[in-house]
């Protein structure tokens, strides 16, 4: 079987072959082209200088540089341009210089950090690493709020440090290591928050009460319980140094810290007011109830009002968190749980109110105008 090729036929195949082969192509000899045609040697020269030529594009290039410009004369005249992007970078300039810097007095010190606090005060400080909050620990316990342990961290002086904290009757709490850097870094697995103000030892306090029952002089202690939010806590301290508060005592845990925000609404009363936080708050007031002073507790669940209740010279009154109301330890040593009047439609009083609405009531007839 033949098979017929159409190039072939055509002669397509030739020329592909004289064009495309392996002879080269003869290429343009320009020396034996002048000596052959002397004749045209003007006309070739004249080419290369008409149009399209390199002398020809060389002109047009001068004439182009040299052209006058017509807009010289008609051109309407605005002044000097503006510069707006100098501008621009000035006023971000001027706007950056007059944002507000951050205080960082409060924490200058190494490993001393702001925690994470309230927006409307300075952020509650932190202290992180070990032997710092051990040395805290050690000598200033009752200026720390609570710690935090990183949870699971298998470190043997973290362990330690945690019975060190028990023994000194400090709230711990075991976290992740991601909150704990959130507060302080370093911190090598745990942080210490701090109260705004060391706090008193109940040890050191409790023969001054018990001499008053003695000598009859007129006591008012406020004890205040499951209060969280900073603002209602700071209430009951300007209350209390308002309504004449000998001292007011706080339990170790579940209660918020004496937070920067605290001594904000305090409005100065937290400098001037004592605050004491018993190792025991129960025991505590255990042996107050036995030197003879009258336990008295504020709760929406009883039918005793506290409107002319009779007082006695030497009173312990407690409160509790609007939500949680008095701690069972509390209430069952009291001798009466008292009621402030109050709407049906109303869930119940803010802690700082119905304290303040009770401490009132006792100083009414004992303070003079």
């Amino acid at each position: 079987m033949s098979f017929n090729n159409d190039d072939s036929r055509r002669g397509f195949g030739n020329d592909r072959k004289r064009h495309f082969g392996r002879t080269a192509r003869p290429t343009f000899d320009e020396a034996k082209f002048d000596r052959e045609h002397p004749d045209e040697e003007p006309a070739r020269t004249e080419r290369r200088g008409g149009i399209g030529s390199q002398a020809h594009l060389r002109r047009d290039r001068d004439n182009f540089a040299n052209r006058p410009s017509r807009f010289d004369s008609d051109r309407p005249n605005f002044g000097e341009r503006r510069d707006f992007g100098s501008e621009r970078r000035n006023f971000g300039e001027r706007r950056f210089e007059e944002r507000p810097t951050f205080d960082k007095s409060r924490a200058n010190q190494e490993n001393f950090v702001p925690a994470v606090g309230d927006a409307d005060a300075a952020p509650q400080v932190a202290v992180g690493g070990i032997k710092e909050v051990e040395e805290l620990l050690n000598k200033n316990p009752l200026q720390v709020h609570r710690v935090l342990f990183m949870h699971k961290s298998g470190n043997p002086k973290l362990y330690e440090l945690q019975k060190l904290a028990k023994r000194a009757h400090v709230h711990v709490q075991q976290v992740d290591s991601k909150i704990l850097d959130s507060y302080a870094r370093p911190n090598h697995g745990v942080v210490a928050l701090m109260n705004e103000k060391e706090l008193l030892n109940w040890m050191d306090v409790r023969e001054e009460f018990f001499k008053a029952r003695d000598t009859g002089e007129k006591k008012l202690i406020a004890v205040a319980t499951n209060i969280e939010d900073p603002r209602n806590l700071g209430a009951c301290i300007r209350s209390s140094l308002a309504l004449g508060v000998d001292i007011l005592l706080l339990p170790a845990k579940g209660m918020c810290g004496i937070t920067p925000s605290v001594a904000r609404t305090s409005a100065g009363a937290l400098e001037k007011l004592r605050i004491c936080r018993p190792d025991n708050l129960e025991g505590a007031i255990g042996e107050l109830k036995m030197a003879g002073y009258q336990i008295l507790g504020l709760d929406a669940d009883t039918e005793t009002n506290l409107a002319d209740f009779n007082f006695a010279d030497h009173v312990v009154l407690a409160v509790g968190g609007e939500d949680v109301g008095l701690p069972p330890f509390i209430k069952k040593q009291c001798d009466a749980v008292l009621r402030i009047p109050m709407k049906p439609e109303a869930h119940s009083y803010n802690a700082s109110v119905a304290l303040s609405l009770g401490l009132y009531e006792y100083a009414r007839l004992r303070i003079k105008p």
